[in-house]
């Protein structure tokens, strides 16, 4: 589990292809590797990977296909750079909110214009993720923990402070690029939970004539 609270942007330096996954290798720029060792978890741009090696600067992690379906990782060329953040302690300041690393969908930017001293993005989003995207709410762009400002059909637009431009790899989005997206654990856990009484409801054959016919209400 992460916070969104990008650590230190990272470059991959190596891709390599072997039976339809595919090894990652990146590295790790400022990001303090103390700690952290094989088998732990790495937010990369928002996706939970395993640590396969750690050394010097960078480490290495396999994308199965699944990742790479689900994910803007297809896309990922040597040279370009991700936002990294270890996995969340009991220690960990919780600043932004609860991500699981677990992408939800691709979205799209669809305008990036400047806004005071921030930058607005407006980010298209697959239909099926709409319902879970408040104002106000929070979303995980690229593993960075944003609030969301507004929301239209298929569109929902964040701000970006100089802050989190200068720390992360947002300020090198375009209109055009490509974002993974995962939305509020709590909004999908909310829907879950409201699904199972809706199914219980209807499957239920105890009715108030039922009630009444048995003698645990008066009859009407």
């Amino acid at each position: 589990m992460f916070t969104g609270i990008v650590q230190a942007v990272g470059k991959v330096v190596s891709l390599y292809d072997h039976g339809g996954d595919r090894r990652i290798t990146l590295h790790t720029g400022n990001l303090d590797l103390i700690g952290v060792n094989a088998g732990d978890s790495v937010s990369v741009s928002g996706v939970c990977l395993t640590a396969s090696i750690v050394g010097d600067h960078q480490i290495a992690a396999d994308l199965s296909a699944e990742t790479l379906s689900r994910t803007t990782f297809a896309r990922l060329r040597v040279g370009d750079h991700v936002n990294l953040e270890k996995a969340l302690t009991p220690q960990t300041p919780l600043g932004g909110h609860l991500v699981m690393g677990h992408v939800d969908g691709v979205g799209k930017i669809v305008e990036r214009r400047p806004e005071g001293r921030s930058v607005l993005f407006s980010i298209e989003t697959p239909a099926a993720l709409v319902k879970y995207i408040a104002e106000k709410g929070s979303i995980c762009v690229d593993g960075v923990s944003l609030t969301v400002n507004a929301v239209a059909a298929r569109t929902f637009n964040v701000n970006i402070i100089p802050h989190t431009l200068r720390c992360t790899t947002l300020d090198r989005l375009i209109v055009g690029c490509h974002v993974n997206l995962e939305v509020d654990l709590i909004a999908r856990y909310l829907e879950r939970l409201l699904q199972g009484e809706q199914r219980e409801t209807a499957s239920s054959t105890i009715t108030r004539g039922f009630l009444a016919e048995h003698g645990f209400t008066g009859k009407s």
